[in-house]
C-alpha cells in the first residue's frame, strides 16, 4: 500500500466504516504509533495532530482515527459508543495496519482521556512495544460518567495490572479524571514505566507549554523503545 506523507484512508469496523489518517515518515516500512482520542473528542484534537507530526520527525509513522460515531466515521454516537466498541475500532485499527507495508511491526499505542483506557485494556491482547496515555480513567465512576448511558460504564482496574513500556501524563488539577487513576496506573505497570505529572495542569492539556512538553517527551518515550 503506497500512501503519501499524509492521507486519509477508511478501513471497518463491526460493519461501520472509519476514517483515519496517516503521518508518514520519509522512509517506510517503520514503526508506527496509532492514535485514539477522547469520549467526545476525535482524530484532529491537536494533542494528536502535534504528536503525529512530531514523530514523522523523528522517523516514526503515525495513525489518527475516529471511532465509530464520532468525527468521520459512521455510526450515531449516542447508539455506538461503549467502551466494548472502541476496543473493537482499536483491534480493527491494528489490524488494517498490519494489512498494509508501512509498518516495520512496532507498533505504539497513544490514547487520551477515554481512549487511554481503551489502549490500556487491550494491553495484553497485542504486541506493543510502547504506549503513552493522557489524562487516561480507570472508572468511569467520577462525576462526568453520572448522566452517561449504563453503556459507558466500565472499569478497567484489573485489567492494568503488568502493563509495562508506560508514560502516563495526567494534570494535576483534572477537573474530570482525578489525579489518583494515574497514582493506581502507575503503582500497578510495570518496568519501564514513567509518570508525569502536570503542574496546575487540567483535564484538556490546555497550557501551551504542557503540550509543547508533552510532545517531546512522548516522541522521546518511542524513540527509545522503537530504535533501541
Amino acid at each position: 500500500m503506497k500512501i503519501n506523507y499524509m492521507e486519509t484512508v477508511t478501513f471497518k469496523s463491526d460493519g461501520y466504516k472509519l476514517t483515519g489518517t496517516f503521518h508518514l515518515p520519509e522512509s517506510t516500512p517503520s514503526p508506527m504509533v496509532i492514535g485514539c482520542h477522547g469520549l467526545l473528542a476525535d482524530r484532529n484534537s491537536p494533542k494528536q495532530v502535534g504528536l503525529a507530526q512530531a514523530c514523522t520527525r523523528r522517523g516514526i509513522g503515525y495513525f489518527r482515527f475516529d471511532h465509530r460515531g464520532c468525527g468521520d466515521s459512521q455510526g450515531e454516537f449516542d447508539q455506538v459508543t461503549s467502551l466494548k466498541g472502541r476496543r473493537e475500532d482499536l483491534f480493527d485499527a491494528i489490524r488494517f495496519l498490519h494489512s498494509t507495508d508501512l509498518c516495520n511491526g512496532d507498533i505504539g499505542l497513544f490514547g487520551s482521556s477515554m481512549g487511554g483506557a481503551v489502549c490500556l485494556s487491550i494491553h495484553n491482547a497485542v504486541k506493543m512495544t510502547a504506549m503513552v496515555t493522557f489524562a487516561a480513567p480507570l472508572h468511569s465512576r467520577f462525576p462526568h460518567a453520572e448522566n452517561h448511558p449504563r453503556k459507558l460504564s466500565f472499569d478497567i482496574t484489573n485489567d492494568i495490572q503488568g502493563v509495562k513500556n508506560l508514560h502516563a501524563f495526567h494534570g494535576e488539577k483534572d477537573e474530570i479524571v482525578p489525579l489518583s487513576h494515574a497514582r493506581m496506573l502507575h503503582a500497578q505497570a510495570s518496568d519501564p514505566k514513567k509518570l508525569t505529572i502536570q503542574p496546575g495542569g487540567d483535564h484538556r492539556m490546555s497550557d501551551p507549554i504542557h503540550q509543547e512538553t508533552f510532545i517531546q517527551e512522548s516522541v522521546a518515550w518511542y524513540a527509545n523503545r522503537f530504535f533501541k
